[in-house]
């Protein structure tokens, strides 16, 4: 387990909308989730170093608050987390890029922050979502300043493709469909404490926001026969409620 990818998870569940947290509650919540003190401290530093948080002080105390670009992605990932399966409207998010060899490691970033709004792709240097927000994916072509190298499109049809065929080659639907089936045989977790809870919530949502790489969401008409996406998006928003509903002593502990 990588402890800035937990602070990740610590914001964007137990820390949002504030986005900010006084550095002892950041531990004494990492410890619980097995990271020791020093591990904690080592990551909230690089997390400043990189500009994803920003060092806060009031009196005494030192607090961190998301950057603007980190609360942006927290609030991408919340819009998919929580949500599953709205009804298609029959159009086509598209992105096209031309990204030159010289600007590649800024490219392959722009990729993997396309995958985590819902995008695929089904060939090369052409990206499509069913659902996914066409005005985030502009934010991040102007973050990224690639206005001059991508092009998107919104209503576009591929007449001559399967919407499901053109699903299929556009995302890992297979690995997905193998992560929700072990999540869905999972018993349901037994918890007696606040402490106990809020483990159990946060490696939930933690383990949750990784298939947001593998599944856009899928509209139900866009479902292949026998996925369990809504399954398990129903399994888990139950479990949700239930463990936060017991955390909540936890978390209403958290420093002013």
């Amino acid at each position: 387990m990588r402890a800035r990818s937990y602070l990740f998870t610590l914001y964007m569940e137990h820390l949002y909308p504030e986005n900010r947290a006084w550095v002892g509650d950041l531990i004494r919540w990492m410890e619980l989730l097995e990271f020791s003190e020093p591990a904690v401290r080592a990551a909230v530093s690089r997390s400043v170093k990189r500009g994803w948080i920003i060092p806060e002080r009031s009196g005494r105390k030192a607090y961190y608050r998301l950057s603007p670009r980190v609360a942006w992605q927290v609030e991408q990932v919340r819009s998919r987390l929580y949500s599953y399966g709205a009804p298609w409207d029959g159009e086509w998010r598209i992105l096209v890029y031309a990204v030159p060899e010289a600007k590649r490691t800024v490219r392959d970033r722009f990729r993997n922050e396309l995958v985590l709004l819902g995008y695929g792709t089904p060939a090369p240097g052409v990206w499509v979502s069913p659902n996914g927000s066409l005005e985030a994916a502009r934010d991040l072509v102007g973050f990224y300043g690639l206005q001059n190298y991508v092009e998107l499109f919104q209503g576009q049809r591929f007449s001559s493709t399967d919407p499901i065929e053109l699903i299929e080659k556009s995302f890992d639907l297979k690995a997905a469909q193998v992560r929700y089936r072990a999540f869905l045989d999972q018993p349901e977790p037994k918890t007696q404490t606040p402490e106990e809870a809020f483990v159990e919530l946060t490696r939930l949502v933690h383990e949750a926001r990784k298939l947001l790489f593998l599944d856009p969401g899928l509209p139900p008409e866009l479902t292949p026969s026998g996925f369990l996406g809504q399954r398990a998006k129903e399994r888990f928003l139950e479990l949700y409620r239930a463990l936060a509903r017991r955390a909540r002593p936890l978390l209403a502990s958290a420093a002013d």
